[in-house]
């Protein structure tokens, strides 16, 4: 099943003499039950792709559908709540608050759709657990190793249980072993038919674990290959 499909989708900055393209008719599909790697030179488009993808940037022209819907169609406050139910981040720097458990900040998604405390925290708790978390699950970010730190964004990723799981550079900051443990855990989420799972990365230590990896660059996509083994 198709989770993402852009169709000659543009985007620009500026208007007139200052007009800047910088996303020039791509194509793109992504899949269920996978990981698609968007890779490419910084300054590319990616940051851009995801965020039009994601509905936190309007597009120039083109059309993207994200899980069937087309979300420059949403009203502002219908865009914020398909995200918020839909959509799982993980980022570099993992974005935690610091006066939060971890429990508490993978909780969060579920705080903002109004699941009650105690039925939020004991959710991310068991979802913690899944990243073998649970004996730091009262612990603060400033007490978390930044691979302990790493589980508990993807925790706050998974718990609300999304169908688009989006992934912005989400090993570059941790070491070879770490890397490729939260991988895994990316790996083990994909495998859901109801999930995919897109990383935008230049961590080539990683590209194993894709099941496709598209290239872009100067704002197109160049070409796409397929892994035929199985993810590492």
């Amino acid at each position: 099943m198709t989770a993402v499909h852009c169709h000659q989708l543009t985007k620009e900055f500026g208007t007139g003499a200052t007009r800047t393209p910088v996303l020039r008719g791509i194509d793109l599909e992504i899949s269920t039950g996978a990981i698609s790697m968007l890779v490419g030179p910084s300054g590319c488009g990616k940051t851009t792709l995801l965020s039009v993808i994601t509905g936190l940037l309007n597009r120039t022209s083109g059309r993207v559908e994200v899980l069937g819907e087309d979300i420059d169609t949403l009203s502002p406050d219908r865009q914020a709540a398909f995200r918020r139910r839909n959509l799982g981040f993980v980022f570099q720097q993992y974005n935690l608050l610091p006066s939060l458990t971890a429990a508490e900040n993978a909780a969060v998604p579920l705080f903002a759709d109004g699941v009650p405390y105690a039925r939020a925290v004991a959710r991310a708790r068991e979802v913690l657990g899944r990243l073998e978390m649970t004996h730091r699950a009262d612990a603060r970010p400033a007490e978390l190793s930044g691979g302990q730190q790493q589980r508990v964004a993807i925790a706050r990723a998974l718990v609300h249980d999304p169908a688009l799981l989006i992934c912005d550079e989400p090993t570059a900051a941790l070491d070879a072993h770490t890397g490729h443990a939260v991988m895994e855990m990316l790996a083990a989420a994909a495998l859901s038919p109801d999930r995919a799972v897109l990383v935008v990365t230049h961590d080539n230590r990683i590209f194993p674990f894709a099941h496709v990896i598209t290239h872009m660059e100067d704002g197109r996509i160049t070409h796409s290959e397929t892994n035929h083994h199985e993810p590492q």
